[in-house]
This record gives C-alpha cells, sequence and structure tokens, in this order.
C-alpha cells in the first residue's frame, strides 16, 4: 500500500541537530527582526542597518502617521456632542386627598319677623253706603267714650273723594275742631280710631267728580251708635 520507504533510524537528525538548527533560526529571526523588521515598522533601528538600507525613514514615517491618526480621532473624540444620558423616570408620588373642610357655618341674617296680623277688635261691626252726587258731601258719626277703639275702612266706587276724619266732644264749642287725618282725591283709606274724648267720631266725604260715586264705610269696635249727620 505505501511505496515509501520508511527512514532509517541512521538518516533521521539528532537530538542535537534539531536544537542547534532551532537556535540557528531564532538568531536569523531575532537578527532580522532587529535589523529589518523594527527599523521598518516601528522606526527602532538600534544596529544602524535599518537606516543604513533606508528602512528606518519608512518606520518613521508610518510612527508619525500613527501618531497623527491617534491624534485626530482624540481631538474628535473630545470635541463630540456628549451622548445623552438616560434619566430614570422620575416617578411622582401621588399625595393623598386631603379632605376638604368642612364649610364654615353660614351666618343667617335675622329674618325680620313677619307681620302681624292686628288684633280683633271686639264690639259690634256695621256697614254703611252713601251715595254722593257731583259736589255732594256727606258725614257718618259714631258714639265712642274716651279711648274707645274702631277698626274701620272705607272705598269710593265711581270716583275720588276729599275726605276729613274728625271728632267733636259733647257740648263742643263753637268753631271746635279736632282732625285724626284728611286727604284730597282719594278712593279709600283704613286703619284704627282711637276716640279722644266722648262724643262723636267719623268721616265726612265730598265728592268733586263729575259723576255720582258711592263710599261703602265698614266699622268696627267699641261704639255705640252709628248714624249718618249729614
Amino acid at each position: 500500500m505505501y511505496n515509501t520507504d520508511l527512514p532509517k533510524r541512521a538518516d533521521l537528525p539528532t537530538t542535537g541537530k534539531l536544537l542547534r538548527s532551532t537556535a540557528l533560526a531564532a538568531l536569523i529571526a531575532g537578527g532580522l527582526l532587529v535589523t529589518t523588521v523594527l527599523p521598518a515598522e516601528y522606526g527602532i533601528d538600534p544596529t544602524g542597518i535599518g537606516r543604513a538600507l533606508g528602512l528606518t525613514p519608512m518606520g518613521e514615517i508610518k510612527m508619525s502617521l500613527a501618531a497623527e491618526a491617534r491624534a485626530e480621532e482624540r481631538v474628535a473624540t473630545e470635541t463630540a456632542p456628549a451622548q445623552p444620558v438616560a434619566v430614570a423616570p422620575t416617578v411622582r408620588a401621588e399625595a393623598a386627598p386631603v379632605p376638604a373642610p368642612a364649610p364654615a357655618p353660614v351666618a343667617v341674617a335675622a329674618l325680620p319677623p313677619a307681620a302681624v296680623a292686628p288684633e280683633p277688635v271686639a264690639g259690634r261691626q256695621d256697614t254703611v253706603t252713601v251715595t254722593l252726587k257731583p259736589g255732594q258731601g256727606a258725614e257718618v258719626k259714631l258714639t265712642m267714650n274716651k279711648d274707645s277703639r274702631v277698626r274701620y275702612e272705607w272705598a269710593s266706587a265711581g270716583g275720588p273723594v276729599n275726605f276729613d276724619t274728625h271728632g267733636d266732644p259733647y257740648d263742643a264749642p263753637k268753631n271746635f275742631y279736632h282732625g285724626y287725618g284728611k286727604g284730597r282725591n282719594e278712593l279709600g283709606n283704613q286703619g284704627d280710631l282711637v276716640a279722644a274724648f266722648d262724643g262723636k267720631h267719623g268721616w265726612f266725604w265730598r265728592n268733586r267728580s263729575g259723576s255720582d260715586v258711592t263710599v261703602t264705610l265698614k266699622t268696627q269696635g267699641d261704639y255705640t251708635k252709628i248714624e249718618r249727620v249729614l
């Protein structure tokens, strides 16, 4: 199968020869490294042979170019804009809800007292109706004792009238007059009449319009008699 003859043991190199050959090859490689490789690649020429052979300038040029390249790279790195730094998102703690303050008590203005209905007046009640022609007058009187009270209300239908509320004591002197109130062109009036003395107290009306008017008087209170005296 194999046509090649195996070498004889005597033909094989001895260990000593192998060691010497290895040493010689190492010396040759070292010499080439020092005299050619270092000067040509790195500009290092410890023996001067590389400069003599023109290899050292070549190595110096290579080293200069490499140094310039490194310098340019360093400058580019220093002047490059800073890369944005990723900042972890800030987690804002949700504040616990603050309970709304209780509403301050609202001062409620005191309401004015409701209008008090007038106290009922005890006594008799009457309604008198008087019709007045244009220019005509009429008078209705109540017989009352001093401090007696009468609640009254009168209204004129058909037009306004002039009125005079007054009182006369018994056996009044001539030209005596005591008034409680008067008005002109009125359609009505109401209130309480309190007798200032014993006597007759009441109302006088005169029609100053051009047509008939009807005056209706309602009275209630402390009096003994009601009559039309005019």
